[in-house]
C-alpha cells in the first residue's frame, strides 16, 4: 500500500510527465500521442515505474525504445518542473500500458 507522499509525487510526476510528452512529442516522438496513464514510485522514492499508452504510432515497441533512449533528456526536463517539490528526481523506468488496446480487443470480441 502507498503512502499519502508516495501518492502525491506520483500524481505529481503523472502530471508533469504529461506536460512534457505533450510538448516534446511532435519533435521528439514523431507527433505520436503519448499519455501518463499511472506513475508508481517505490517506497524510498528513487524509483518512478512510468506506464504510457501510445497512439498515432506504427510499432509501439519502437516508440517506447525511442523514449527509454531519451529517458535522461526527459529526467532532466522533469527535474527542472520539480524542483521546488523534491530533493532528488528519482530515476524513470518506462512501461507499455496495453489496457486499452485489450480493451477495444473485448469490445470487438462481444460485438461478433
Amino acid at each position: 500500500m502507498e503512502s499519502k507522499r508516495q501518492n502525491k509525487i506520483s500524481k505529481l510526476l503523472q502530471k508533469d510527465l504529461g506536460e512534457i510528452f505533450q510538448l516534446q512529442s511532435r519533435n521528439l516522438f514523431g507527433g505520436a500521442l503519448i499519455t501518463v496513464t499511472k506513475v508508481n514510485v517505490t517506497n524510498d522514492m528513487s524509483i518512478a515505474k512510468v506506464h504510457l499508452s501510445l497512439f498515432a504510432t506504427k510499432n509501439k515497441e519502437e516508440l517506447l525504445e525511442n523514449i527509454r533512449r531519451r529517458t535522461k533528456n526527459v529526467r532532466r526536463e522533469l527535474g527542472f518542473r520539480v524542483k521546488n517539490q523534491l530533493r532528488a528526481v528519482p530515476e524513470l523506468k518506462f512501461y507499455l500500458d496495453d489496457s486499452l488496446d485489450y480493451i477495444d480487443n473485448i469490445e470487438s470480441l462481444l460485438k461478433e
